[in-house]
C-alpha cells in the first residue's frame, strides 16, 4: 500500500508540474495586423498542444493498466512505450510521407521519407511543416494505444511491436491520407473529421475487434477479475482529460476562437456524457461507480472529436449525451450478450463513440463555421452522407486489413500467450518485472 500511495503521488506531482510548464509557455500578444505575433502564438500553441496529446499515452498506461488485474500492470506500461517507440520511428521513416504527401487517393508517397524536406520555416501566420509533422506523430501514438486496451492479457509483446509497425503503413498512414491528407475522402466524398473520429477513435476501436477477433477470449480467471487500482484508472483518464484539450484544441493549428471553442465544447460534451452515463448505470443497476464515471467522460470526448470545430454548445451537450448512453449500451451489450472479449472496451467506447461523433458531425455541423458546408440539421445532405460513407469504409477497411496483419504475423511467430502465460500474467511471464513488490 505505501508503495501505490508513493506512486499516485509521484504521478499527480509529475500532473502538476506538466501543468505549470504548458500553462506558462510563452504566447505572444498578437495585434490584429501582426503577422510575426501571429505566427509566434500558433506556434506556441501547437507545441504545447504536441506536449499535451503525448501527456495522454501514459494516461493511457496508467488508465488501462489500473482496470486490469495487478499481473498486467508493468505489462500495460511495457506495450505503451513500444506504442511510443515503434510508431515514432515509422512515422518518420515513412509514415508522414505516405499521409501527407502526393495526390493519390489511396496513398501518399515517398518525397518526405525520413522527413525529407520537411523544414521548420514558417509562412506568414501558419505553422511548420516540421512542427506540423510533430503534431501528426502524437496521434499516431495515441491511437496506436487506444488499441492495446481491446486485446489486452492476450498478446505478447513481440507480436505487438510488429504489429504496430506493419500497422502503421498499412492502415494508420492511408486512414490519415484519405481524411486529412488530401486522399481518398478528400477526393469523393463531402467529410469532415476535427480531430480524428474516423482517423483514430473509429480506426482504434476496429483494430482492436481485429485483433480480439483472431486473439479469442482470455481465461475465465482473468476475464472475471476486476480492476486492481480504481485510482490509477481515474488518474489515467484525468491525464488523457487534460491531455484532450491539446488533441481536439490543437487540431485547428493556431491560437484563435477555433481553439477556444474546440476546447469549450470538448468539455462540455464529456461532462455531460459522464452524467448521462452515471444516470442510465443508476437507473439500471442502482449504483454510480468511477470506472462508469470515468467510460462516460472519455465517451465524451471521443464523441465530440469530429466535431470540435464545426458545432456549438448545444450541439455539444446533445452530442456528449447520447454518447454517454449509446457507450453505456454498448459496453453492455458487448460483454453481456456476445462472446466478444474486449478487455478495457476500446470498441465500445471509441469505435461506437466515434461512429456517433462521425454521425453527429453530419447532421449538426453549422455552415459558419465550416466554411459553407451544412449538416443535415442546416439542410445539407452530402455532408451527411459522406459521413456515413466514410464510417463504413473506415470499419470494413481497418477491420478486414488489421485482422490480416495479425494472421498473416501468426504464421511466422507465437502471437498468443500460452494459458501458463496468462495465468500468472506477462508482467512476470514476459517482462520479469512485478509491478508492485510486496
Amino acid at each position: 500500500m505505501k508503495m501505490m500511495t508513493k506512486i499516485t503521488m509521484a504521478a499527480v506531482a509529475i500532473f502538476a508540474m506538466v501543468s505549470v510548464v504548458l500553462l506558462s509557455a510563452p504566447f505572444s500578444s498578437a495585434d490584429a495586423g501582426d503577422v510575426a505575433d501571429v505566427a509566434g502564438a500558433n506556434i506556441s500553441w501547437v507545441l504545447v498542444s504536441s506536449a499535451l496529446v503525448f501527456i495522454m499515452v501514459p494516461g493511457i498506461a496508467l488508465f488501462y493498466g489500473g482496470m486490469l488485474r495487478k499481473q498486467s500492470m508493468t505489462s500495460m506500461i511495457t506495450q505503451t512505450l513500444i506504442a511510443i517507440g515503434v510508431m515514432t520511428i515509422m512515422w518518420v521513416a515513412v509514415g508522414y510521407s505516405l499521409a501527407f504527401s502526393g495526390d493519390g487517393a489511396i496513398i501518399g508517397n515517398l518525397s518526405h521519407v525520413f522527413l525529407e524536406g520537411v523544414t521548420t520555416t514558417t509562412t506568414g501566420s501558419g505553422i511548420s511543416d516540421a512542427e506540423f509533422a510533430l503534431f501528426q506523430m502524437m496521434f499516431a501514438l495515441v491511437t496506436a494505444a487506444i488499441v492495446l486496451g481491446a486485446c489486452a492479457e492476450r498478446i505478447r509483446y513481440t507480436a505487438m511491436v510488429w504489429f504496430l509497425a506493419i500497422w502503421s503503413i498499412l492502415v494508420y498512414a492511408p486512414m490519415a491520407h484519405w481524411v486529412w491528407g488530401g486522399g481518398l475522402f478528400d477526393q469523393y466524398l463531402t467529410v469532415l473529421d476535427f480531430a480524428g473520429g474516423t482517423v483514430v477513435h473509429i480506426c482504434a476501436g476496429v483494430t482492436g475487434l481485429a485483433l480480439v477477433a483472431f486473439a479469442g477470449r482470455r481465461s475465465d480467471r482473468a476475464f472475471k477479475t476486476r480492476a486492481h487500482n480504481i485510482p490509477f484508472a481515474f488518474l489515467g483518464c484525468m491525464f488523457l482529460w487534460f491531455g484532450w484539450f491539446g488533441f481536439n484544441g490543437g487540431s485547428g493549428l493556431a491560437a484563435d476562437g477555433v481553439a477556444v471553442n474546440a476546447i469549450l465544447v470538448s468539455q462540455i460534451s464529456a461532462a455531460c456524457a459522464m452524467m448521462a452515463w452515471a444516470a442510465v448505470q443508476y437507473l439500471t443497476v442502482g449504483r454510480v461507480g468511477v470506472l462508469g464515471m470515468i467510460a462516460g467522460g472519455i465517451a465524451g470526448l471521443v464523441a465530440i472529436t469530429p466535431a470540435a470545430g464545426y458545432v456549438g454548445i448545444w450541439e455539444s451537450m446533445l452530442i456528449g449525451t447520447v454518447g454517454g448512453i449509446l457507450c453505456y449500451y454498448s459496453v453492455s451489450y458487448i460483454r453481456n450478450k456476445t462472446n466478444v472479449d474486449d478487455a478495457l472496451d476500446v470498441f465500445a467506447v471509441h469505435g461506437v463513440g466515434g461512429i456517433w461523433g462521425a454521425i453527429a458531425t453530419g447532421i449538426f455541423a453549422r455552415p459558419e463555421m465550416t466554411g459553407g458546408i451544412s449538416g443535415l440539421l442546416y439542410g445539407g445532405t452530402n455532408l451527411f452522407v459522406g459521413q456515413i460513407i466514410a464510417v463504413i469504409a473506415t470499419i470494413v477497411f481497418c477491420f478486414t486489413v488489421s485482422y490480416l496483419i495479425i494472421w498473416l504475423l501468426s504464421k511466422f511467430m507465437r502471437v498468443r500467450c500460452t494459458e501458463e502465460e496468462e495465468r500468472i500474467g506477462q508482467d512476470l511471464a514476459e517482462h520479469g518485472e512485478p509491478a508492485y513488490s510486496m
